[in-house]
């Protein structure tokens, strides 16, 4: 349990960390797995115990972008919304690096709330984590290049990863950054050739 005892909310409350351990449901997944899927029901809550999420939106044309990472100790906020409303899934969440994941029944969510005031600080908490970044995704999406969105996209992988190496395709980064492979390869042989990259099979170093 100290994977969620050092989150600010919970500190005070080992009895929460507690509960939440003993009424979750409490899985592993590696790299790649998909754990939640668009127009999915939301049955549960995923909680990252160890690892790091990824949350992607398809559009209708089949492109996709992502939205936002969720770290150890985090959820995914689209989640909570979706099952307190009962209404079916608009993400899809992924496993960037293996990832332990507990999965909390939604009828747990609202009791928990009323229980202890620490959760519902820790929901508002990810909420404006959480609104911040997609602030942040629109902006870049409206002002900054493609070349300098992948650019900002690898050193979070590395920030995420804690490695420089990071083992990805062409394909997952021009599917998270919502463009066309062609043009992510073409970008990556520029940032090759300008020192800033080193491309190797479904690897990417930086430099």
């Amino acid at each position: 349990m100290e994977d969620l005892n050092h989150i600010q909310e919970f500190k005070t409350s080992p009895e929460l960390v507690e509960k939440l351990y003993q009424n979750s449901i409490h899985k592993t997944y590696p790299s790649g797995s998909t754990i939640l899927n668009e127009n999915a029901p939301i049955r549960s809550i995923p909680i990252v115990a160890r690892g790091t999420l990824r949350v992607m939106r398809t559009e209708e044309d089949g492109r996709e972008i992502l939205l936002y990472y969720v770290r150890t100790g985090e959820s995914c906020i689209m989640s909570f919304l979706g099952g307190l409303h009962n209404e079916k899934s608009k993400v899809r969440a992924e496993v960037e690096e293996e990832a332990e994941i507990l999965f909390l029944p939604i009828e747990k969510v609202s009791l928990f709330i009323r229980e202890y005031p620490q959760w519902l600080d820790y929901i508002f908490r990810l909420y404006h984590r959480r609104f911040e970044e997609l602030l942040e995704i629109v902006h870049a999406i409206a002002f900054r290049k493609v070349d300098e969105r992948l650019l900002a996209l690898l050193h979070k992988k590395e920030e995420l990863s804690g490695s420089r190496t990071l083992i990805i395709t062409h394909e997952q980064l021009a599917n998270e950054l919502g463009t066309a492979r062609v043009v992510i390869s073409r970008l990556l042989k520029q940032l090759e050739d300008a020192g800033e990259v080193a491309l190797g099979r479904n690897k990417i170093t930086l430099l």
